[in-house]
């Protein structure tokens, strides 16, 4: 979940003005949380209390209504009764991170995050994007390898991940939709030989930097082991003490890592 913010963070100043290189600033005076970070704690919150997530998305976006969502999801968490508008965006699937830790199988990440879509994001292809990416988190903090995490979402999910961000890049465009900036996303992070590396490929895209780095950034904590320390300090510096309680509490509770685990995940690529 940290990484997932530190990606938003470190993503938002480009959003809107992309760029097609990994050299950048990591984090520059305008890093700042977006939507992608409050409704990724929210869903933790939501986790750590068995509240319902239409009340906890309604609750976290009337209390952060600045943070860049989407029209839609305004008007939505404004009603108090408002059903899901069938949207197959990415917001669904920038905010599912904590599923994948939270959760002890596949079968309950994938049930977990279909839920978590389903209130807002029902359309297949959104709640396909959360599933893709919980299960990738998952699959990361479980030790699966590159080639089994790969071979696992195209095989469930039918995404194609063999391509490669030297081919993509040139030609990608702002794509908000889960089935054109989910896949590009999740190759920035196979791609990757560290956590700063996953969320430097994923902004390099040129694409929904905040969101495609927040989801690199989360599967890249799972799989090496945590975020690193100097950029989990920027990142609370800029996120306020309601957000760090959850995030502290959620990371105590279900976020056990390996800080040996980024050692060795390189030693033997």
């Amino acid at each position: 979940m940290i990484g997932a913010i530190a990606g938003d963070m470190i993503g938002s100043p480009y959003e809107g003005r992309p760029i097609k290189s990994k050299t950048f600033p990591l984090f520059a005076e305008n890093s700042f949380f977006t939507d992608d970070t409050v409704l990724t704690v929210a869903v933790a919150d939501a986790l750590l209390h068995n509240e319902s997530y239409d009340s906890v998305f309604r609750r976290y976006g009337r209390k952060y209504p600045n943070a860049g969502y989407g029209r839609s999801f305004i008007q939505w968490f404004q009603s108090d009764d408002a059903g899901p508008y069938n949207s197959l965006g990415n917001g669904a699937a920038m905010r599912v991170a904590p599923i994948g830790w939270f959760c002890d199988s596949l079968e309950a990440v994938m049930q977990e995050a279909r839920k978590s879509a389903e209130v807002t994001h029902n359309h297949p292809q959104g709640i396909k994007g959360a599933q893709a990416v919980a299960a990738a988190v998952f699959l990361a903090r479980k030790n699966e390898n590159f080639q089994v995490i790969r071979s696992t979402l195209v095989n469930q999910f039918g995404y194609d991940l063999g391509r490669c961000l030297k081919d993509i890049r040139p030609k990608y465009r702002h794509d908000v939709t889960c089935q054109g900036s989910v896949p590009e996303a999740i190759i920035a992070f196979l791609e990757s030989t560290n956590f700063e590396d996953a969320v430097r490929n994923a902004v390099s895209l040129g694409g929904d930097s905040d969101t495609q780095a927040a989801i690199a950034g989360a599967i890249a904590e799972a799989y090496y082991g945590g975020v690193p320390s100097d950029i989990k300090k920027q990142v609370f510096t800029r996120i306020d003490k309601n957000l760090q309680q959850v995030v502290n509490t959620f990371a105590k509770q279900h976020m056990i890592t390996s800080p040996i685990r980024s050692f060795w995940r390189n030693l033997l690529k």
